[in-house]
């Protein structure tokens, strides 16, 4: 909550020094960040890192069923995303990202890339250094990530009500604690277990319009206390108390 007052706070002196000094602050000029920051303006046809790294946060805003690439590559689906992006926070949904979209997602990330509204101990319960799964920490840690903005969209899209995370993250020994299997996405560190409201069937439905390719809740053997997301290679959906 201090981060987000504070980046608030930033944004209104910079606008009051601009009117002070005579120099317009306004969507077209893009602030630099202290997780990221782009130094040019990206469309259909870009490509490189700085593409990734929109990518992850864009990933969230897909069709059902839909799984958006982190390849560097602004191609259609890329278009598309950063277009309902930008029409969920009432920008111009022309699909360029430039610094309106940019100044956007300053906003809504902290200073370690995580959305305001999740952080890196919501998604590791285990241990804190991201260790012991099944594949290395670092991987593990930006799958995490990966993960949190996808929760992000979909949190916007319920109307901004807060989504609890019970687990996340988990070493082979947390896993086994729990009894998780021994295939779980959680030991990749992309996994999420969702619980509280909204109800879970409103949870696991909504969850198919963000990316997850791995979605199971009530109906499925084990989950009717939660909704499992993840990012399995292999599409699986099954929540058949909720129709799914």
């Amino acid at each position: 909550m201090l981060r987000r007052t504070a980046r608030t706070l930033l944004s209104f002196v910079m606008i009051m020094a601009g009117t002070v000094l005579g120099v317009s602050v306004t969507a077209g000029t893009a602030h630099a960040d202290d997780c990221y920051t782009w130094n040019r303006s990206l469309s259909q046809g870009s490509s490189g890192s700085d593409v990734t790294q929109l990518q992850i946060r864009v990933a969230g805003w897909v069709t059902s069923g839909e799984r958006l690439s982190y390849d560097g590559q602004y191609g259609a689906r890329t278009t598309a995303a950063v277009k309902k992006f930008q029409a969920a926070y009432g920008l111009a949904a022309d699909g360029v990202a430039g610094p309106a979209t940019f100044n956007k997602l300053y906003a809504l990330q902290d200073s370690d890339c995580t959305p305001v509204h999740f952080s890196y101990a919501e998604l590791n319960k285990c241990n804190s250094d991201w260790s012991g799964g099944a594949v290395p920490a670092a991987t593990a840690r930006a799958n995490a990530l990966k993960t949190m903005w996808k929760l992000e969209a979909m949190r916007r899209q319920l109307g901004d009500v807060p989504l609890t995370i019970s687990s996340g993250f988990r070493s082979y020994a947390c896993n086994n604690a729990v009894g998780g299997s021994s295939t779980s996405r959680h030991l990749y560190g992309d996994a999420a277990d969702l619980v509280g409201s909204p109800s879970f069937c409103t949870l696991a439905k909504q969850s198919r319009t963000h990316g997850f390719s791995e979605i199971l809740g009530p109906g499925y053997p084990g989950h009717n206390d939660h909704v499992h997301v993840a990012h399995a290679p292999s599409p699986y959906w099954s929540a058949p108390s909720c129709g799914i």
